[in-house]
């Protein structure tokens, strides 16, 4: 597109395929954004999440990583979700370090750099894999904040589960007719 004149029919026939790839990779995104967040609350009764400042990330040197990733997107399904599937959903505070407390005795060692992937306590001594042992501390938080009761509001609506009406699959989509029947196309009278 930069290559053609400012103005030609050419230039905008360019402008238009531009847009329909930013499109199909923006549809491609989307898709499996629902597709995995649907997946995780679906086989999991609690979901615990940890409240990243995203817009933070967005100033780092992953700036194009989680940008093109639709990271803020993402994280925001599990939540709408959680309500619809009736499941529990909570996420941690930003202010909760989860990488920076040993998981095994609570200490907390102080800020890493992101290339030290692997660390010792100081007080009890295990050795932590990072992201495993900020994967637990997410756990034990997301739990102590069930516990305490202040999970998402959402969570404790009365209509959970409610909200949904079933509706009957169309004859078409139920598979193939038996012999000697016809399929009809169509909902059936309600």
């Amino acid at each position: 597109m930069s290559r053609k004149a400012m103005g030609s029919k050419n230039r905008a026939k360019a402008r238009i395929k531009v847009a329909r790839q930013h499109a199909k990779v923006a549809d491609r995104r989307r898709d499996w954004h629902h597709k995995a967040s649907t997946r995780i609350i679906r086989d999991n009764q609690a979901v615990y999440g940890e409240d990243l400042a995203v817009s933070g990330l967005g100033r780092t040197r992953l700036a194009k990583s989680v940008h093109d990733a639709g990271w803020s997107k993402f994280v925001a399904m599990p939540e709408y979700k959680a309500v619809k599937h009736g499941r529990t959903f909570a996420k941690g505070a930003r202010t909760f370090r989860s990488s920076q407390i040993c998981s095994a005795c609570g200490f907390r060692d102080g800020p890493k750099l992101l290339h030290v992937r692997e660390w010792t306590c100081c007080e009890c001594g295990t050795v932590h894999d990072r992201d495993r042992n900020a994967a637990l501390n997410v756990l034990s938080e997301g739990r102590r904040i069930v516990a305490a009761g202040r999970a998402e509001t959402l969570n404790a609506s009365w209509s959970v589960g409610k909200t949904r009406t079933k509706v009957p699959a169309q004859r078409v989509e139920t598979g193939s007719p038996r012999k000697g029947h016809t399929a009809q196309a169509g909902i059936p009278a309600l």
